[in-house]
């Protein structure tokens, strides 16, 4: 079993990470958009046909995509402080990842504004779950992965046992 200290200084993250909670919400994220393009194709087929079809396999590709934005901006601001989350550069990349998150978001609802292809209504429900959903997961992720307060190193005494005091 590798250390938490063995782990930093390999480059892989330590079991109850950040990196860890980051990697069950892209898993869950996953499961999220396929669900979303799943069922939501089937239903929006179901109402208006290929268009809506079209129309849900678009808002779970948005989700997907914005997920991906979210989860880069997380490793770009980690990478960037040192893993310093209490840094105001840290909060400036995830802002600026999120700035760009909303002017994609613009361009994508301009771009597809009078497509044919697309039932709006479909697509704006489609992406309703997907925030909701992404923000329920993105809670889920964090509330089961078990994060240490404390080191292992500095609760060892010299002999590496931990001692009362």
């Amino acid at each position: 079993m590798t250390t938490p200290q063995q782990a930093s200084a390999s480059g892989q993250s330590a079991p109850g990470t950040s990196a860890t909670i980051l990697g069950r919400a892209l898993i869950y994220g996953l499961i999220l958009a396929v669900g979303i393009a799943v069922v939501g194709s089937i239903i929006g087929y179901a109402i208006a046909g290929t268009s809506g079809l079209l129309s849900a396999l678009i808002g779970a590709v948005v989700t997907a995509l914005f997920m991906g934005f979210t989860a880069v901006s997380i490793l770009v601001a980690a990478r960037v402080t040192g893993n310093d989350a209490s840094s105001v550069l840290f909060f400036g990349v995830i802002l600026g990842f999120w700035l760009l998150k909303f002017v994609v978001f613009i361009v994508i609802v301009i771009l597809l504004r009078g497509a044919p292809f697309v039932q709006p209504m479909i697509m704006f429900i489609a992406i309703l779950v997907a925030v909701i959903g992404s923000l329920t997961v993105d809670v889920l992720a964090f509330v089961r992965t078990r994060v240490p307060y404390v080191d292992d190193a500095a609760a060892a005494g010299e002999n590496g046992t931990i001692s009362p005091k």
